[in-house]
């Protein structure tokens, strides 16, 4: 059985990225290594990279080699299309100029958010504007896409580790040059060690780690297709979920409510603000039971 309706001080801690609190004590035991290099090396084929704190800071990097004066404008491409984008992105942006969600006259930079991991298709086509591109590749790390993959178009070209492996911090900003930003800046070298530790240890795993995600989306799929909901985004040929997305239109669900109510049970999700649909962790270190526990606080919701 699960326990609905704990006690707050004994909530367990389900987050949307997989790390989990064991692997605070696993990731500080695994050896020096640097076999993530290689791989970079091999995937990027010659393009620079550089290691950053987190995605955010990788953003900041990207727009800071773009010279881009107060009245620009950073055209957000996503792939739903829905306004909603993360505070983010769009702070990082403010920091430099203004952004939008249309392309405009004043459009100096394409930013492209490959969404929850599910790819915008063909954005080869974008480079007919002439306008630099930055993919954002933030929950896109392994999947690939309809037309060019996510991470081959992109001037620049920015990860966020925490999304896809189970550690804390870290970010990848890759381009074809990186003098500027190498200029100005230098991660720490203790935590670029830890960054490079962990990665190296579970890069050899990615088959294992998009298979498991690819498996607890369909099962999470079939689970609330019986309780009558579909999934938001179509999970194709070659993608890695970064989360899992049900529609509730029409539904009559309040889905702020079951924002809270999941967060009561140690559950991060979120609404997908300014569309009828909800998303919940689908990450590779869930079992099934985990995901059984998900579908008992929506039942719980729904029909208490």
């Amino acid at each position: 059985m699960f326990i609905i309706n704990p006690d707050p001080y004994s909530l367990p801690c389900y987050r949307i990225g997989p790390f989990r609190t064991k692997d605070v004590a696993i990731n500080h035991c695994l050896p020096d290594d640097n076999t993530i290099d290689k791989y970079f090396n091999e995937r990027f084929d010659g393009r620079k990279f550089t290691y950053t704190e987190n995605g955010r800071q990788a953003i900041n990097f990207a727009l800071q080699c773009l010279n881009l004066q107060k009245d620009d404008v950073v055209t957000i491409l996503t792939t739903s299309g829905n306004f909603y984008i993360s505070g983010c992105v769009t702070r990082e942006i403010e920091k430099f100029c203004n952004w939008s969600r249309e392309i405009m006259q004043e459009t100096k930079v394409l930013f492209v958010n490959h969404e929850f991991g599910f790819p915008y298709d063909h954005p080869e086509r974008l480079k007919e504007y002439g306008l630099p591109i930055i993919e954002d590749c933030a929950n896109a790390f392994f999947s690939k896409g309809v037309g060019a993959d996510p991470g081959t178009v992109g001037d620049y070209v920015i990860y966020s580790f925490p999304k896809t492996f189970p550690l804390q911090v870290g970010g990848l900003l890759v381009a074809n040059d990186l003098k500027s930003v190498k200029q100005h800046y230098q991660i720490d070298d203790k935590l670029l060690r830890y960054i490079k530790n962990v990665l190296s240890y579970y890069i050899d795993s990615r088959q294992k780690i998009i298979e498991k995600r690819v498996s607890n989306y369909n099962y999470l799929s079939q689970e609330l297709h019986d309780m009558g909901f579909s999934e938001r985004f179509e999970l194709k040929q070659g993608i890695m979920p970064g989360v899992f997305m049900f529609k509730a239109k029409g539904s009559g669900i309040d889905l702020p409510e079951l924002k809270k109510h999941f967060y009561a049970h140690g559950v991060q999700c979120s609404v997908f603000y300014g569309e009828e649909a909800f998303f919940i962790p689908v990450h590779q270190a869930l079992e099934k039971e985990d995901l059984d526990y998900f579908v008992a606080i929506i039942k719980d919701f729904l029909f208490k």
